[in-house]
Order: C-alpha cells, then structure tokens, then sequence
C-alpha cells in the first residue's frame, strides 16, 4: 500500500515538473516572439527616420547652394537653410505629441491589440467560444402570440 501511494507521488511528482518545465518553455517562446516582433518595430521605424534624416539633410544642402547661387554667397545661402532647420527644429518641438507621440502610440497599441486578438482567435478559452445554439421546440409560442391568442379567442 505504502509503495503505491510513494510510486503515485513520484508520478504525479514527475508530470508536475515537466509541466513546470513546458509551461517555462513556452513563456519563453511567447517572450521571444513579442521581443522580435517589438525589435522588427522598432527597427523599421529607425530605418524611416533615418531615411527621413538624410533627405530632409539633403534638401537642407540643396536649399543652401540655391539660396547661395541666388544671392552669389553661400554664407548667406547656408545660414538660411541652418534658419529653416532651426524653424523646423521649433515646430517639431511644440508639435511633438501630436506628430511623433500619439501616432507612434497609436501605432504600437494596434500592433499588440492585433497580436493580441489573434492570439484569442486561435485559442479555445471559454470567453471565445460562441454558445451553442438550441434547436427550435416547435410547440414553443411566444408571449405576444399567445396572449394574442388567448384574448381572441
């Protein structure tokens, strides 16, 4: 009796830590996934700014000789384009929140919300299952009808 009971612990010993160790794995592939997906975020949106960088440096560049060859002093034609990025520098500044922050916010809340609904798609929890729908009892009257009925008759 007493090797029964030590060999049932040890059994239910040994599922429970290769549950533990599972559900452990698991957890991490789920980390892992959110990670990279946050990284490949995070990534292509440094690789826009950049992209945005270097043009807005380029115009900046192509303003200054304009304005140089216009006035025959690139002096002048660089300090107006360095006024323009100075100019530019402000309006992001004040505008921050409503051109970076909150479409930046928006954008990472929809990618989890995304995430997030699928994930309640491919799984079978309680909350997602719809009820089952019961058959029609073709003796059944509604209250209306049969009220209706009731004072016709």
């Amino acid at each position: 009796m007493e090797d029964n009971f030590s060999n049932y612990f040890n059994q239910t010993g040994k599922v429970a830590r290769e549950y533990l160790e599972t559900r452990l794995d698991l957890i991490k592939l789920q980390a892992a996934g959110k990670l990279s997906k946050a990284l490949g975020l995070f990534f292509s949106l440094l690789m826009a700014f950049l992209l945005f960088f270097f043009v807005i440096v380029f115009l900046g560049m192509v303003v200054g000789f304009w304005i140089g060859e216009m006035t025959n002093s690139f002096a002048i034609g660089f300090s107006c384009a360095a006024g323009l990025f100075i100019l530019l520098f402000v309006v992001i500044l004040l505008f921050r929140v409503q051109l970076i922050q909150r479409p930046l916010s928006r954008l990472l809340i929809t990618e989890l919300v995304d995430e997030i609904t699928d994930q309640d798609e491919h799984s079978n929890h309680i909350h997602n299952q719809r009820p089952k729908e019961q058959p029609e009892d073709p003796g059944y009257v509604p209250d209306e009808e049969a009220t209706e009925n009731t004072m016709k008759g």
